[in-house]
């Protein structure tokens, strides 16, 4: 189910001071395994210190690169993030996971299309592979990119940006954001109502843009979100990613009480997992990803914190509550779907399915 395969370091690039991009080797037999579309990630899986960690990661190239590349910036107390920064090196071994994601771009060269992406940080990784397959593959749409960063030191993918920019100088259009340095042409401060109004209102007004892609923390999420939708821009259009979300709400113990009561606190559940089937009984305490690990079932996941959708599955018989949902609309969760890493049993028996999803 997780579909994880060895792949070789081909090489490590030094992108700033805390980022890094690693590219794979990908031998010919695992060539249609690793296609992607443009904005999905793929999961790296290490052993660190003899515990084993999961990451996921988006990809950064094109799909018609032929290259797997992705980008790994060091965060604080990161233990993947800082192993990978200063300890991995090209002909290193490491397991990943065949590419997923729902924050996707298709082209379509028959329809001209204008696309707004909004980036912050690190967030820039998938939204470089969404403007590479546009600008490659969709011959004359525009791509305008908002890309906020502390200052040009810290900007990811700063030179392969203006590169891409002086190819295609007709197409694609940057406008830079730097928080801690003033610089020409560039807005000073963060991406926030202001700098979203003076792009739609202002500097690109004459532009009707068909697709936003946004990608960064939540807070910036939100705030690009809110202003297109003051502006009545049709939320089908507007497609995001979280790459940080705030901490979900603790559930109340007076909550976990009152479940208690009803169903004693246990679920009889089914996992479906790769065409097998496992019951057993299970805390509602648990989410049901716990409760599948616990069991030592293959069932896939990576963050756990309801961000990357790694945990998808669907629920055939019974309820569950998420804590926290970054990613499926009401319209998803209606027809099943659940982040399994948020999802708590309310009933007395659920079967969740991995494979249909």
């Amino acid at each position: 189910m997780s579909g994880f395969h060895k792949l070789t370091i081909k090489d490590i690039k030094r992108e700033t001071k805390k980022a890094i991009s690693i590219s794979f080797e990908l031998p010919n037999n695992l060539k249609d395994d690793f296609k992607f579309k443009a904005g999905q990630y793929i999961t790296l899986k290490t052993e660190i210190n003899g515990k084993e960690v999961r990451r996921d990661y988006s990809l950064c190239s094109s799909p018609k690169s032929g290259e797997l590349k992705v980008a790994v910036k060091e965060v604080k107390d990161g233990t993947f993030s800082s192993y990978a920064n200063n300890t991995l090196k090209a002909g290193d071994v490491l397991d990943v996971a065949t590419p997923k994601g729902r924050f996707t771009f298709t082209p379509n060269d028959s329809k001209t299309k204008n696309i707004a992406a909004f980036a912050a940080g690190s967030g820039i990784t998938p939204v470089l592979s969404i403007i590479k397959c546009a600008l490659e593959e969709e011959v004359h749409s525009k791509v305008i990119l908002v890309y906020g960063n502390k200052t040009t030191k810290d900007t990811m993918f700063l030179n392969e940006l203006l590169a891409l920019q002086h190819q295609y100088k007709e197409r694609f259009t940057i406008q830079f954001v730097f928080s801690q340095e003033d610089e020409n042409d560039s807005i000073f401060g963060r991406i926030e109502k202001s700098t979203v109004n003076y792009i739609i209102k202002n500097e690109y007004k004459h532009i009707e843009v068909d697709a936003f892609f946004l990608c960064g923390p939540e807070a910036m999420i939100h705030t690009v979100k809110d202003v297109l939708t003051e502006h009545n821009i049709d939320a089908d259009t507007i497609h995001y990613e979280l790459f940080k979300a705030s901490k979900p709400t603790e559930i109340k113990e007076e909550e976990e009480e009152e479940e208690v009561s009803v169903t004693n606190g246990q679920t009889k559940i089914t996992v479906i997992v790769d065409d097998e089937e496992t019951t057993f009984e299970m805390s509602q305490k648990q989410t049901l990803l716990e409760a599948a690990l616990d069991k030592h079932l293959d069932a896939p996941y990576s963050c756990q914190g309801g961000i990357c959708s790694s945990c998808l599955a669907r629920i055939k018989e019974g309820e569950a509550t998420m804590r926290q949902n970054n990613i499926l609309t009401d319209s998803e969760i209606a027809e099943g779907l659940t982040l399994t890493c948020q999802a708590h049993p309310t009933t007395d028996k659920i079967v969740i399915d991995f494979d249909d999803v």
